[in-house]
């Protein structure tokens, strides 16, 4: 199977600065972000992607006032993160929770994560990447090739936007599969108090409790 090909891909509608008004979510979205670096203190939020699970992505491109946009002033997309009616799917929550809160100011929840759910039920493997997860449980092969490319271009590629669309166009199938394996190994208590914690979670890496962390023996 080609790279970022499959039952779920799809359309891809990219924003600049927000969501536009009509734009609805219910029950569930997929979400991921892109970024200039790992360090939320020092590198921006860039891009913002959202899927309904319909085969259609929805990306949201962050700019700065300094190149002509809005920078993180995006009501549309802030209530659509910020939903407590609506839950959130991603793929290592952690990053994406942290980043989204530090810069846009909200409180993301609720959330799902597909990677702790991975960590959770295939213990036979140390293979909980989304590429890997979508390989063995969906027969879906994704490029990597365009993640550490440049996020804060004004013009994104072509190629840009197919792989910031990859990464949310299969976690509501990705998540079918995992949910039913937390259930069959009776884990699903434990991944949804998971869960609930990530918004926390997030809080303290931004407070500088992620290394040292507070809950390791460490001294």
């Amino acid at each position: 199977m080609s790279a970022a090909q499959g039952p779920c891909a799809g359309a891809i509608t990219l924003y600049r600065n927000d969501l536009p008004d009509g734009l609805r979510f219910t029950g569930s979205v997929a979400v991921d972000t892109e970024t200039m670096g790992l360090n939320p203190h020092r590198d921006r939020l860039c891009l913002v992607q959202l899927s309904s699970g319909d085969g259609t992505a929805h990306l949201v491109q962050l700019i700065p006032p300094s190149l002509g946009g809005t920078g993180y002033a995006c009501p549309n997309l802030k209530r659509v993160l910020a939903d407590p009616t609506l839950t959130k799917i991603m793929h290592y929550a952690r990053f994406d929770v942290r980043i989204l809160q530090h810069a846009l100011g909200i409180t993301v929840s609720p959330v799902v994560c597909t990677k702790i759910a991975a960590r959770l039920v295939r213990t036979f493997t140390d293979r909980h990447g989304l590429a890997a997860l979508c390989r063995d449980l969906l027969g879906v092969d994704l490029s990597k090739q365009q993640q550490s490319s440049d996020w804060g271009t004004p013009e994104l590629k072509p190629e840009q936007l197919a792989y910031a669309a990859s990464d949310v166009l299969y976690l509501h199938a990705l998540w079918h599969r995992l949910s039913a394996l937390l259930e069959r190994e009776n884990r699903r208590d434990l991944a949804q108090a998971c869960y609930e914690f990530l918004p926390t979670r997030a809080r303290l890496d931004m407070m500088g409790y992620e290394d040292p962390d507070i809950f390791s023996h460490r001294a």
